[in-house]
């Protein structure tokens, strides 16, 4: 009968851990403080409540005395908040960065099937076809605002790893690519002149290879290139170099052939017309998409990928914590066993015993939630990396530590305090008060 209890009881438990967890997950930042203002009255207008504020403070007041197995709690929490936060800021950040590069003024034109520029290409015809499709805007002279683009992918040398060679990639452009992307600004040096070996380069591949400098000259496929001028977009396109599309295409021997055109829409709401017209030209098989939307799934895979390595190692860490959390509050009950048994004895039900020891755990690992996502927010936030994108070159980011990650760090914590102080506030409410006193 007693096995049977016990089974029963081990049974609700985890059935209140998994009803918490779920409800916890989707519960907004408005839903928590409401809670948190229910539960302080609660504390303030009840007798009960009042009784768990009392338990608490004798609790938190004990928490000096055993600073070494409180500071496993706080340690361990802070640990996995900012694995977990940082993780989520690199993949935050990386996508955001992509994301940004595009918008709904501007769309891409591929080769049906391409899925990205290196993979794709079009001849001069179909480029020309692509450039006169309705919808798209002229300028003063009525001429169609677009740039058919390569995108070829060279080796150079990392900063301070001059033997180590990375992919970074080069577009070619035209002269229109001022109109089509305004985000784009020249800040030292002059634009690229068309029909030369000239390149402008982008602050993040400045800041990552070596050579890049103004003034300097590379070589590229057998050529010699100068560096004329660089240039800052804060997207994913400052990772480029670029050239006119002519030069790098006669470089490259792409004779006349396209990999892309981008065009500037007479508005976001010309696009269908645009898209359907070239769908429906039995010249043409291609896919068209605006430029934000076609970024955005450039960064989907990895972005997945490095959410799911956050997620799984946060798990894994939080884990670890619980069990911390788990050891520190069963020694912090055994060590307070004749306390409880006495407020027990004169009154104190296991409600207030329940909610103290669980608010004690929870208030430690608040602590480590906030000292786990202050750090990556100080140390990561607008931190600069780079990492391998879809044109299997180098993408240059910046983490971005935003509040909602900060705040999906604090809930993490939250819940692992919950877990870890439920079984052993249980414990210290179903001891019999007769038991405990005997022991001691």
């Amino acid at each position: 009968m007693k096995s049977a209890k016990k089974f029963g009881a081990g049974v609700l438990t985890l059935l209140v851990i998994a009803v918490f967890l779920a409800v916890w997950i989707a519960l907004p930042w408005p839903g928590i403080v409401a809670l948190a203002v229910v539960l302080a009255l609660w504390m303030a207008l009840t007798r009960r409540g009042r009784q768990t504020w009392e338990v608490t403070k004798v609790g938190l007041a004990t928490v000096t005395q055993r600073l070494g197995s409180s500071s496993v709690v706080v340690v361990g929490i802070a640990g996995v908040v900012g694995v977990l936060v940082a993780m989520l800021a690199m993949s935050e950040g990386f996508a955001e960065t992509l994301r940004s590069t595009g918008n709904e003024h501007t769309a891409i034109v591929l080769r049906g099937g391409s899925q990205a520029e290196l993979n794709s290409i079009l001849d001069r015809d179909s480029a020309n076809v692509v450039i006169q499709a309705p919808g798209v805007k002229k300028d003063a002279k009525g001429r169609p605002i677009a740039s058919g683009e390569l995108v070829v992918v060279a080796n150079l040398p990392r900063k301070g790893d001059p033997a180590s060679d990375s992919n970074v990639p080069i577009r070619g452009v035209s002269e229109d690519v001022w109109n089509l992307r305004d985000q784009v600004k020249i800040v030292e040096g002059r634009k690229f002149q068309p029909g030369l070996r000239e390149l402008i380069v982008g602050k993040g591949a400045k800041a990552q290879f070596e050579g890049l400098d103004v003034g300097k000259s590379i070589r590229l496929a057998g050529q010699t290139w100068t560096i004329v001028g660089a240039f800052e977009s804060k997207d994913a396109l400052e990772s480029e170099l670029w050239g006119d599309t002519q030069s790098v295409a006669s470089a490259y021997r792409r004779g006349s052939s396209v990999q892309s055109v981008t065009v500037l829409l007479d508005s976001p709401k010309a696009f269908d017309a645009f898209k359907a017209a070239l769908v429906a030209d039995p010249r043409l098989k291609v896919d068209v998409s605006t430029t934000r939307e076609y970024f955005g799934k450039q960064s989907e895979g990895l972005t997945k990928v490095l959410r799911a390595v956050g997620i799984t190692v946060g798990v894994i860490m939080a884990i670890g914590a619980v069990f911390g959390a788990l050891n520190t509050m069963f020694a912090a009950i055994q060590a307070r066993a004749r306390e409880i048994a006495t407020l027990r004895a004169i009154g104190f039900r296991g409600v207030p015993v329940v909610v103290s020891v669980m608010l004690e755990t929870m208030l430690l690992a608040l602590l480590g939630g906030i000292v786990g996502a202050g750090i990556v927010w100080i140390v990561f936030n607008g931190y600069t990396a780079s990492t391998l994108g879809a044109n299997f070159s180098q993408v240059v980011f910046r983490f971005h530590v935003s509040g909602e990650l900060l705040w999906t760090g604090i809930k993490w914590a939250l819940a692992i305090g919950f877990i870890g102080g439920l079984f052993p506030a249980l414990r210290a409410a179903r001891v019999p008060v007769t038991t405990a006193l005997r022991e001691l």
